[in-house]
Protein backbone atom coordinates (compact mmCIF):
# COMPACT_ATOMS: atom_id res chain seq x y z
CA UNK A 1 0.00 0.00 0.00
CA UNK A 2 1.22 3.47 -0.82
CA UNK A 3 1.29 6.41 1.52
CA UNK A 4 -1.42 9.05 1.52
CA UNK A 5 -0.56 11.80 -0.96
CA UNK A 6 -1.89 15.35 -0.79
CA UNK A 7 -2.65 16.11 -4.44
CA UNK A 8 -2.92 19.88 -4.10
CA UNK A 9 -3.61 20.34 -7.81
CA UNK A 10 -6.80 18.27 -7.59
CA UNK A 11 -7.65 19.27 -3.97
CA UNK A 12 -7.71 15.72 -2.67
CA UNK A 13 -5.83 13.24 -0.57
CA UNK A 14 -5.11 10.02 -2.41
CA UNK A 15 -4.38 6.44 -1.46
CA UNK A 16 -3.52 3.98 -4.21
CA UNK A 17 -4.13 0.34 -3.42
CA UNK A 18 -4.39 -2.75 -5.62
CA UNK A 19 -4.32 -0.56 -8.73
CA UNK A 20 -7.27 1.59 -7.58
CA UNK A 21 -7.36 5.13 -6.22
CA UNK A 22 -9.29 6.15 -3.10
CA UNK A 23 -9.69 9.90 -2.58
CA UNK A 24 -10.74 12.46 0.00
CA UNK A 25 -11.90 15.65 -1.74
CA UNK A 26 -11.29 18.88 0.15
CA UNK A 27 -11.36 22.64 -0.12
CA UNK A 28 -8.92 24.86 1.69
CA UNK A 29 -9.77 28.31 3.04
CA UNK A 30 -6.98 29.87 5.08
CA UNK A 31 -6.41 27.66 8.13
CA UNK A 32 -9.59 25.66 7.57
CA UNK A 33 -9.90 22.53 5.46
CA UNK A 34 -13.29 21.11 4.55
CA UNK A 35 -13.47 17.40 3.78
CA UNK A 36 -16.25 17.20 1.22
CA UNK A 37 -16.38 13.64 -0.09
CA UNK A 38 -14.65 10.30 0.43
CA UNK A 39 -14.52 8.03 -2.59
CA UNK A 40 -13.43 4.41 -2.30
CA UNK A 41 -13.75 2.27 -5.44
CA UNK A 42 -16.07 -0.70 -5.01
CA UNK A 43 -13.12 -3.03 -5.61
CA UNK A 44 -11.61 -1.79 -2.33
CA UNK A 45 -14.82 -1.80 -0.31
CA UNK A 46 -14.80 -3.53 3.06
CA UNK A 47 -11.00 -3.50 3.38
CA UNK A 48 -10.66 -0.48 5.66
CA UNK A 49 -9.25 1.68 2.88
CA UNK A 50 -11.54 4.62 3.65
CA UNK A 51 -10.48 4.60 7.29
CA UNK A 52 -6.79 4.43 6.39
CA UNK A 53 -7.24 7.29 3.95
CA UNK A 54 -9.08 9.50 6.43
CA UNK A 55 -6.64 8.81 9.25
CA UNK A 56 -3.63 9.54 7.06
CA UNK A 57 -5.22 12.71 5.71
CA UNK A 58 -6.12 13.89 9.22
CA UNK A 59 -2.57 13.24 10.40
CA UNK A 60 -1.41 15.59 7.64
CA UNK A 61 -4.08 18.14 8.60
CA UNK A 62 -2.81 18.06 12.18
CA UNK A 63 0.81 18.41 11.11
CA UNK A 64 -0.11 21.44 8.99
CA UNK A 65 -1.89 23.10 11.93
CA UNK A 66 -5.24 23.26 10.13
CA UNK A 67 -8.76 23.00 11.55
CA UNK A 68 -11.25 20.62 9.95
CA UNK A 69 -14.80 21.15 8.75
CA UNK A 70 -16.12 17.61 8.20
CA UNK A 71 -18.93 17.90 5.63
CA UNK A 72 -18.46 14.32 4.44
CA UNK A 73 -20.72 11.89 6.37
CA UNK A 74 -18.01 9.20 6.35
CA UNK A 75 -15.48 11.57 7.91
CA UNK A 76 -18.01 12.77 10.51
CA UNK A 77 -18.73 9.18 11.54
CA UNK A 78 -15.04 8.27 11.59
CA UNK A 79 -14.18 11.19 13.87
CA UNK A 80 -17.04 10.27 16.23
CA UNK A 81 -15.40 6.85 16.68
CA UNK A 82 -11.87 8.25 17.08
CA UNK A 83 -11.91 10.80 19.87
CA UNK A 84 -8.20 11.53 19.56
CA UNK A 85 -8.98 13.34 16.29
CA UNK A 86 -11.92 15.41 17.53
CA UNK A 87 -9.63 18.29 18.50
CA UNK A 88 -9.12 18.96 14.78
CA UNK A 89 -12.78 19.84 14.23
CA UNK A 90 -13.60 23.54 13.99
CA UNK A 91 -15.85 24.54 16.89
Amino acid sequence: MSEIINNKTHHRYELEMEGHLATEQYKLDGNFITFEHTDVPKELGGKGVGSKLVQGALDQVRAAGLKLIPECPFVKAWIEKHRDYQDLVKR
